[in-house]
């Protein structure tokens, strides 16, 4: 966690009577790992299924089961408890949680302190198909959303009782991004924003291509940073082994040719334009049908120049608003201010290659028409929080 983002430092967790709550283990790992003080309480019937030792080792704080806990300093859990977090967060909710809640019912520390709350709650449901299908769970989920509280999921897939469909608690790691998104100003709320990430490949035959070594892991920092910033957000990306982040609208690419096609296909309706992929310049005249077989010492491939997908978006009558990634080997900065001129961008991110290709951190440079801005090393998805942040005050200027 950064002090670039408003994340809460406390989380506490609620965890109900559920077979998912095995997942709440590795959440609380996740949770903690990200950098959230995690306060666990239980309802007597989670105990059953996950033990209070094994989610206070996680924590590293004591768990909370009993409304009439001695180690609270003023026998008050369920106010003094509420109090000192930032968010609840209940992973699993059980149908009969998730009714209690509906109906205002106070009868266990964890129903209780609900109620009395003064921090956001958020849950997260987990029970069979059949449970919620039940028209008194969907009654009850619908009036949860009407009165602010944000429910997480649920996913469909298989579940423990070998039924298939809905209602599986969201995997730990779909939450803590639930939680980071919950708690991240919606700067962007109300913009389109396309990206296009990772490296093209220009098949020379059914087997080989030309490609670079950009892991994508920048592009999809700024997707997933934008989607917890309110925008609607389209991918594009190309050849990459990260994971891909969830947004609204993602497109594979495969050639540069492709990511032309898909970028110029959805430009329109795009108010910001990030050209963060690694697409190659070049791509051969001639593409074998069949492999290329191993014959003479020298082999020579004709070469052409593929069409500048960042130019070209910058040059449409009505371009959206237009930022670069210049990754350099040397004179980083100076190249960059000649790319930003030459493409007619309003602004360009550089950086060096040797230190932003395949790392999960990056330095960068923001270049606009206001001069240079350096941001130090950090995180990719804490570097993207902050060109995110910039790009909204340029917004606001235009």
């Amino acid at each position: 966690m950064t002090s670039t983002h408003s994340h809460p430092q406390r989380l506490l967790l609620g965890v109900t009577g559920g077979i998912a709550a095995y997942k709440t283990a590795e959440l609380i790992r996740l949770l903690v790992k990200q950098g959230y003080q995690v306060q666990v309480v239980m309802t007597e019937a989670a105990t059953h299924f996950i033990t209070p030792t094994t989610l206070q080792a996680l924590s590293g704080h004591p768990v909370c089961i009993d409304s009439w806990d001695q180690r609270i300093p003023n026998g008050m859990p369920h106010i003094e408890l509420s109090r000192q977090a930032d968010a609840i967060l209940v992973a699993p909710a059980s149908a009969d949680f998730i009714a209690k809640l509906v109906h205002g019912f106070a009868n266990d520390l964890l129903s209780t302190l609900c109620l009395a709350r003064e921090c956001p709650l958020l849950v997260a449901p987990a029970m069979n198909k059949q449970m919620w299908e039940n028209p008194a769970t969907q009654r009850n989920i619908m009036q949860l959303q009407q009165d602010a509280i944000t429910v997480l999921g649920p996913d469909s897939g298989e579940q423990a009782c070998g039924e298939v469909g809905q209602g599986r608690m969201w995997e730990p790691e779909a939450l803590v991004e639930g939680v980071q998104t919950f708690f991240t100003p919606k700067l962007l709320a109300g913009k389109k924003i396309m990206i296009t990430a990772g490296s093209t490949m220009e098949m020379l035959d059914p087997v080989r291509g030309i490609t670079n070594l950009s892991s994508g892991k920048m592009g999809f920092a700024l997707a997933q940073m934008a989607m917890r910033m309110g925008a609607e957000t389209t991918l594009v990306y190309g050849h990459t082994h990260a994971p891909r982040p969830l947004v609204s609208h993602a497109h594979f690419a495969a050639t540069a040719d492709d990511m032309y096609h898909t970028v110029m296909q959805h430009i329109a309706a795009q108010d910001v334009f990030f050209g963060v992929a690694a697409v190659a310049d070049y791509k051969p005249n001639m593409r074998s049908s069949q492999k290329i077989k191993k014959s003479e010492d020298i082999l020579t491939i004709d070469l052409i120049k593929n069409k500048d997908i960042l130019a070209d978006v910058a040059s449409l009558p009505n371009p959206p608003y237009c930022v670069g990634f210049a990754a350099e080997t040397e004179q980083v900065i100076e190249y960059a201010k000649q790319k930003r001129l030459a493409k007619r961008l309003p602004m360009i991110v550089a950086n060096q290659v040797m230190t932003a290709m395949g790392n999960d951190n990056n330095q960068v440079t923001i270049i606009d028409s206001k001069g240079e801005h350096t941001l130090d090393t950090d995180l990719k998805t804490n570097i993207a929080f902050k060109l995110l942040t910039h790009l909204k005050t340029q917004l606001d200027l235009d």
